[in-house]
Formats: structure tokens, sequence, C-alpha cells
């Protein structure tokens, strides 16, 4: 393990809601189940980042020494409009419109899913389960809580029984609503429902004669529920009692509290140990969704091909964005904060890029390194603080560019310690590119242009035109060149 940074681990736990200390079920192995997307659409980056904060959670826990099994999972059927129990699949609905077939629609909507996934530099998980791919496994859980007595079935379709189960069991303790509230805030049935009470959710759901996808089952022709999928394909690959079960927190209610009473039904346990959730991402102040016309695209933010953001901004850029604030608040997008995002980023490249270059001796350092490595840790160990953790790295780069300006001094061992650590949290925990991203216009602009573009900023500064020197600047900056500015004139140097 690493050192004994582990030991000091805590997360919060929606289900208890407060911080834990993170203590494996099994020593060292880790089982981790994340809900993946439904692939009717592609992905927004509401969807993307819950899954680039697991993936920092899967970074740092292998980093710290456990091995880590990742299952995120792909909603590839079952999942009906507004995640009701009635209505139209999601994805045949798609097929509908786009005219193609329901696998088309799935493998399309992967395969952009992964790009996105690659895009932001994400590891994969170790098992990308799908719901079509485990159709016995879903109706043998179905077998098990019908024995349970906590389901029934009705017209060829089968639903789970919340009041019975709540009886005997709670139902809504992740989220922590209560059945007396739902109950009251529920609409009556209008006798053309199949279930006993609004509550009831749809494990087995018979096909109608124009449904596309449906398999046979001893209940006849159908296609599972929604929440089913990831109770049966978590129970499968990781167990009965796994450590981390997450997702998006719009995911509290209703999946993971019906999945938690689907577990509970099957085996008389919580699935899993810690329960965690990341907050929404908004946009303009409202939540990310495409229901409401409420969304951006990955690929519209990197090519600037969209009606809200000025500029395009690089995966590395909104991926770091997305770490300036703590996973469990709530991130509002908009120009300037990426643009700050952008100019913060290239800030840490630049003092991390400097560390090679500088001059050192065998003299004790003005900085302590063991120290602040210390703190570095005890950011991530509190729930995975990312924010606190890159205040840490500005920290440091700070005291660097002193040291290059000759104000402090930095012995040889410690400057290979800082540069070790650096290389730690920002390439392998945050899994940030520390390398400028290549531009084409890379090694073929030539000495001559770089100095007329020079001129012509310095012209615009003489005439307090700063947003176009300003602009100079950026797009050199944007192509490997940094200029350094003088009273008088401005120097520059390949990056």
């Amino acid at each position: 393990m690493k050192s004994d940074y582990y030991k000091d681990l805590k997360i919060y736990n929606s289900l208890s809601g407060k911080k834990e200390l993170f203590v494996p079920i099994n020593n060292k192995n880790v089982g981790m189940y994340v809900c993946g997307p439904t692939v009717y659409n592609n992905a927004h980056l509401g969807n993307c980042r819950t899954f680039i904060s697991f993936d920092l959670i899967n970074r740092y826990l292998s980093h710290l020494g456990y091995k880590v099994r990742y299952v995120r999972n792909l909603t590839d059927v079952g999942h009906l409009e507004n995640d009701s129990d009635s209505g139209e699949d999601k994805i045949s609905k798609k097929a509908r419109i786009e005219k193609l077939e329901p696998m088309e629609i799935v493998q399309k909507y992967t395969l952009d899913f992964h790009q996105i996934m690659e895009e932001f530099n994400t590891l994969p998980p170790n098992i990308e389960p799908t719901a079509t791919g485990h159709i016995i496994e879903q109706i043998d859980s179905i077998k098990l809580i019908l024995e349970s007595g906590f389901a029934y079935e009705k017209n060829g379709s089968v639903y789970f029984d919340v009041l019975k189960f709540n009886k005997k069991r709670t139902y809504g303790k992740l989220s922590g609503r209560k059945i007396e509230d739902m109950m009251n805030n529920s609409r009556i049935l209008d006798g053309s429902s199949d279930k006993k009470n609004p509550q009831d959710f749809a494990l087995w759901k018979k096909a109608e004669d124009n449904h596309i996808m449906f398999w046979n089952s001893p209940w006849g022709k159908g296609f599972p529920g929604w929440h089913l999928e990831c109770t049966a394909m978590s129970r499968k690959y990781l167990g009965e009692y796994f450590d981390i079960h997450g997702g998006g927190m719009d995911l509290k209610f209703p999946h993971h509290d019906c999945e938690i009473a689907q577990s509970e039904s099957i085996t008389n346990k919580n699935p899993a140990k810690y329960w965690m959730h990341t907050n929404m991402l908004t946009l303009n102040g409202k939540k990310m969704s495409k229901s409401i016309d409420n969304f951006i695209l990955p690929n519209e933010v990197f090519s600037g091909n969209n009606k809200i953001l000025n500029k395009e901004f690089s995966p590395n850029v909104v991926k770091f964005f997305i770490f300036q604030a703590h996973y469990r608040s709530v991130l509002d997008i908009s120009n300037n904060a990426l643009l700050a995002s952008e100019k913060g980023l290239n800030k840490i490249l630049d003092g991390f890029n400097l560390i090679s270059n500088l001059e050192c001796n065998d003299k004790s350092s003005d900085f302590d390194v063991e120290k602040w490595v210390s703190s570095c840790y005890s950011r991530m160990n509190d729930d995975f603080n990312t924010p606190m953790l890159i205040a840490e790295i500005f920290e440091c780069l700070k005291f660097i560019n002193n040291v290059y300006l000759g104000s402090k001094n930095l012995n040889k061992k410690d400057k290979e310690k800082i540069k070790h650590t650096l290389e730690i949290f920002l390439n392998d925990i945050l899994g940030l590119k520390t390398k400028k991203e290549k531009n084409l216009l890379d090694n073929k602009i030539s000495p001559d242009l770089i100095e007329l573009l020079i001129k012509l900023r310095n012209q615009s500064r003489i005439n307090k035109d700063f947003k176009l020197s300003d602009q100079i600047r950026d797009d050199l900056l944007k192509i490997g060149i940094q200029l350094n500015d003088d009273k008088n004139e401005s120097s520059y140097k390949m990056i």
C-alpha cells in the first residue's frame, strides 16, 4: 500500500449522510459499481461529470494500492420515458425516430460515449456489462423477488410491491423519502394500470404488439424494468455485498432506492457499504437536461460550435474545470468559468514544465516538501477534495516560480520529489495531460511571423487596444508560444 495514506481516506456515505473512514470489505480488494449511461443519445456534460468523478476515485484508490474491480453498466433496454412504468422505451423511441434498428442506436451512442470518455482521458472500467446481455440474470432475480413475497405478477407484467416491502423493511432509506409522503403525493390509479399501488415499480413489463425489443420469460414476452439490471449485474460481478455503489445525485430516487429494495428482497442486505453520488452540472443556473433542452454536448464545447460559449475549450480544460468544484457540489458551466479554468490550467502546466529547467544546489530548500506532499494526500483523503488539492498544487508552483526568479532556494533532492509528486497527482490521479496540446501550426510558424505578430501586439498596447493585445497573446499561447512582456518590448519562447 502507498505508505500509510490509505488509512486516512474518508468517503461521504449518502446512506449515513456523513463522512466515514473507508474500510474495504475484503482487505485490499475494492468492488465499485457505477450506474452508466442509457445509450439512446449523446452523453451531455452533466453525464460526463459523474463518470469523470468516478474515474478519479478509481485512479486514487488504485494509486493507494487497492485492487479495484470497477463495474459500469450500459443501459441498452428497459428504460422508459421519464423513468415511468408505462410508455415507450427510450431506445425503441429513438430507433423509430432515426429509422434504425434499436441495436444500431445502441451501437452508435455507445461508440460516441466511449470516444468522449477517451477524449477526457478516463480509464475504461474493468467490466462494462449491458442490460441486454444479462436478461437471464434479471429473470432469475425476478423469480427470487417473487419467492420473497415482495412482487406480484399481473397480465404478463411483474411489479415490486413497495407497500408490502415497507412493512417489513424500509423503502426510501437512501433518499430519505417517507412512504406516507409518497402516497399522499401520488395520483389514484385510474383502473387501467396493473399495479396495486402507484408506488410499485416494474420488474418485468409485458411487451405490446408494437414493441420492438422483447424477450421470452415465464410471464410471457416482455422486457426488464430499468432498476432491475443494476441489481442483477452488480450481484453477478461484485457479489451480494460490495464496497462502493455510485451514480449521479438524480439516481438516489427512485433508481437506487429501488435497487436497495430489490437486493434486500433477495439477500436480506443492502448491496453496498458506501453509496456515493455526484452533484449536478448546471447550465445558466438550471439543471443540465435533454428533456428541457438545457444541455451542451462535449463535442460542442471542444469545437466551439455552440450558442453558449464564445470559443472552443479542450477536454483537458473542461476536465480541470470539473475538478475545481467538489464532486458533491453543484457546478455551473459558463464561458467565464471555462476561461478562468483555461488560464489556471495553463499556469499549472507552465509551472510544471518549468521544474526540469530549474537550477538547484545542495543547500536546504525554502519549502517543506514532505509537509506539502502530506497535505496533498490529506486533501484527497478528505472525500476526494480536488479543489483543495488544486490549491495545494498552485501553492507549490508559486514557490517554483520564485525559485525560477532566484528569490527562493530549492535543492536537487526536493526538486525531484516535487516533480514526481506533481506527476502523480496531475497525470495519474486527476488524469490531466501535462504536455502542451499540439497544434497544427506547431513548428511550422516562422520566427518572422512571430515577430510581426509581436509588433502588431505592441502597437495595440500603445493604442490601448487591450482586447486585441490579449487576444494575440492568448492565441500565440495556444500554439505553444509564450510572450514575456517588458516595459517597452516583448520576447517569446516556445513551450
